[in-house]
């Protein structure tokens, strides 16, 4: 009896293990995590670092460490106010595909139509000019303008219209190559102001952060209550040095916002609504332009700066969407999300789309490495905790064609018949060939015991395996673009 209850509780043991969740998971390494934290702010001398993670729209944990105020000693919370630097640059996309939704402006527009002052100016007299979509993805043809841009965040919207009238300077054509532009950023909230008829900060503060309700972010740093705001430090023989904050002028929007953890944690959440098929997405923007800003739209690099759940440094391949970097590493991860750096001040926050993971992570410390750390963090978090990819939920009509084409299976017989499959299958395979594949597949397998369901790659698209006592077969199909889809292609395999 004594054996029969040991062995009783060993396997609720290992069944309550198996009936964790993710959050419950990601809690039990919790521990580690915030070491890890600690261990890079000490490294890299940075006077605070605050972070936290969102599951599926929740915080799930949050770490505070360090000093946000040298002078009084003043440590973090969730809502002391840093500044979030290039961070910045993902809201003017939201607000910029508000406008385009809303039919006031095109992403193909040129930007000649809302700044006439750059009438003219181009890299060749053949070039094309420059739209509202290159500015957005970096690839408008400026130089890469860190750290000037960061000094021009204060400067008055004549100013800017006055240094866009005496010329800018071009290092490509349009269209051809990434180069990361604040300049193109501040024309953006130019652009934002004109077609909206308010000041980008006002258009902003009112169509995206008072809808999230983020009540602790500010354009103004003289506006953020003295116990919130979080002083910027520079490390400097071996003291921590107070940088002066950069004024809210006609650049802030490429860089100058301020806000706390609690708030950008919400704005991670609105992100992730985009993938979330259980709501309706959020009034802000919906989901298929969030999508949008998440594509893609022009390669960056291909780098080292990726690494596997162990920590090792690997392949990572750098894209740029609409204000966000994209970044996929060794291991398929996919990262959404966007660093920042300024004088006293270095940020990072990134979403795993596949995963309903989220990090940000917020320094007062010059240009803090927080992008590099996040990198490594979020697969050590996907391996650590066990986290799998969430399954595309599959259309009814995939459903309905894998079950149709389980049940001709291994014999094939009435195939052609069925009406299930498009135009071109029976041209490009041949039943009495299919049969044969098909029959010593299932041979191999022995007895079906079950037919899993679909896991779909999109709405068109999936496999489904079917369970034998000695080996497991995996259907691969997809379906055509007509009405209603029919097979198109087709596969079958030993697992």
């Amino acid at each position: 009896m004594k054996y029969l209850n040991l062995f009783f509780w060993l396997f609720i043991g290992i069944a309550s293990t198996f009936a964790q969740t993710d959050e419950e998971r990601i809690r039990k390494i919790a521990p580690e995590l915030d070491k890890r934290f600690r261990e890079f702010g000490a490294k890299n001398h940075l006077s605070s670092v605050s972070y936290a993670l969102v599951l599926d729209g929740r915080i799930i944990h949050e770490s505070y460490e360090g000093l946000i105020n040298q002078a009084t000693q003043q440590k973090p919370d969730r809502r002391s106010v840093y500044r979030i630097a290039s961070m910045s640059k993902s809201f003017a996309a939201v607000a910029v595909l508000q406008l385009r939704d809303a039919g006031k402006l095109r992403l193909d527009d040129e930007i000649i139509k809302y700044i006439p002052e750059l009438k003219g100016q181009k890299y060749a007299p053949d070039s094309p000019e420059i739209t509202i979509r290159h500015l957005l993805t970096h690839s408008a043809g400026f130089p890469e303008d860190n750290p000037w841009g960061d000094r021009q965040l204060g400067i008055s919207t004549g100013k800017m219209l006055a240094m866009f009238r005496q010329g800018i300077s071009f290092s490509t054509e349009p269209g051809v190559q990434y180069e990361y532009s604040n300049m193109a950023f501040a024309m953006l909230g130019y652009i934002i102001t004109k077609v909206s008829g308010q000041p980008y900060q006002a258009y902003i503060a009112e169509h995206v952060w008072k809808p999230l309700g983020m009540k602790d972010t500010y354009w103004d740093y003289t506006l953020v209550p003295e116990k919130q705001l979080v002083k910027g430090y520079r490390w400097l023989r071996g003291k921590f040095i107070e940088q002066p904050i950069e004024g809210n002028g006609a650049y802030g929007v490429m860089g100058g916002i301020l806000t706390s953890t609690e708030d950008f944690c919400r704005y991670m959440a609105f992100h992730q609504q985009a993938y979330d098929t259980d709501t309706p997405g959020s009034p802000v923007l919906k989901k298929s332009s969030l999508k949008e800003m998440h594509y893609p739209w022009n390669f960056n690099s291909l780098n080292r700066r990726g690494f596997t759940g162990k920590g090792e440094a690997c392949v990572n391949v750098s894209h740029y969407g609409y204000g966000l970097r994209l970044d996929r590493n060794c291991d398929d991860i996919s990262m959404v999300g966007h660093s920042g750096g300024l004088p006293g001040y270095g940020s990072d926050w990134k979403i795993l789309p596949q995963y309903g993971l989220g990090i940000v992570t917020l320094t007062n410390g010059t240009y803090g490495s927080a992008a590099l750390l996040n990198n490594e963090i979020l697969p050590y978090i996907v391996a650590a905790a066990g986290l799998k990819p969430r399954a595309f939920p599959a259309s009814p009509i995939l459903k309905q064609r894998s079950k149709e084409l389980a049940a001709l299976l291994p014999s094939w017989e009435k195939a052609e018949a069925s009406g299930i499959f498009a135009e071109n299958f029976f041209s490009d395979y041949f039943t009495d060939l299919l049969k044969e594949e098909a029959e010593a597949a299932f041979a191999k397998a022995g007895p079906i015991r079950k037919v899993h369901e679909i896991v779909a790659e999109n709405a068109l698209r999936g496999s489904f395996i079917l369970e034998g006592e000695k080996a497991n077969l995996k259907v691969h199909f997809t379906l055509s673009p007509e009405n209603p889809p029919l097979i198109q292609a087709y596969s079958i395999r030993v697992e």
